[in-house]
């Protein structure tokens, strides 16, 4: 059995966060998924790009608060110049007139949902993890081959998703990389949507339910987890 961790050294940098994790196995295929419901994912991300504008209520990015908790949060443990909560390039992409485009149908669940809520999500192939998956602060040197690039090990005090054999996402879901990444062969999925204000738990959790519905509805996929990691609750299970 593998298991998703949220070490100590995570709940005492954010002792009030919450993470959304749903595990679903069974995926279709891209080359699967049925153009109706291909169809359904592609008009859940336009309407998506077109409602992200309401989170954005002063034209300075980081003035706007789904923003700016996580720039914030970004101060608390070390960081790669540059790095940024995922949400962030998704909502300036939205206000500057260059809409998320399709990619994927997966991916493109996520992205809407991203942009729908405000809140950063990721995915990974469970059949890649190699071990427990855990996020905490690093010692530094966790092997990491970002998507893209050549090998950029992590950093020590830096924040990570890591599994026995290195990194899988790097500063929360600022990066993923390459061993781990969802491709159009993934059937068993993880996601995980991260959230710090507590203000915003609910609407954390309304999310979550939606993305394991769609998942169900449009993907094919059976939901092994779908749960709220708190400080009184730091793991679940990711594989049986």
């Amino acid at each position: 059995m593998q298991q998703f961790i949220a070490d100590e050294s995570f709940w005492k940098l954010f002792p009030n966060a919450r993470l959304g994790v749903v595990v679903a196995t069974g995926l279709k295929l891209p080359s699967e998924v049925s153009e109706e419901d291909k169809k359904a994912i592609h008009n859940l991300l336009i309407h998506a790009n077109l409602a992200a504008d309401k989170w954005l209520e002063d034209p300075q990015l980081s003035k706007n608060k789904v923003i700016a908790v996580w720039r914030e949060a970004y101060q608390k443990f070390k960081t790669k110049k540059g790095a940024r909560v995922s949400i962030e390039n998704l909502l300036k992409r939205a206000s500057k007139g260059n809409p998320v485009g399709d990619i994927a149908p997966l991916v493109d669940i996520y992205n809407a949902l991203s942009l729908r809520y405000a809140l950063p999500f990721g995915a990974e192939d469970v059949d890649s993890f190699v071990g427990n998956l855990v996020l905490k602060i690093t010692d530094g040197g966790d092997e990491f081959d970002p998507l893209g690039e050549g090998s950029d090990p992590t950093l020590a005090g830096e924040l990570a998703y890591i599994d026995n054999a290195g990194a899988v996402c790097r500063c929360f879901n600022w990066r993923d990389g390459q061993r781990t990444a969802i491709t159009n062969t993934t059937r068993n999925v993880f996601i995980v949507t991260e959230c710090i204000d507590p203000e915003r738990t609910e609407e954390m959790a309304e999310a979550l339910a939606t993305m394991a519905a769609l998942i169900e509805k449009h993907l094919g996929g059976t939901i092994l987890t779908q749960t709220c990691i708190s400080s009184d609750n730091r793991s679940c299970i990711i594989a049986e």
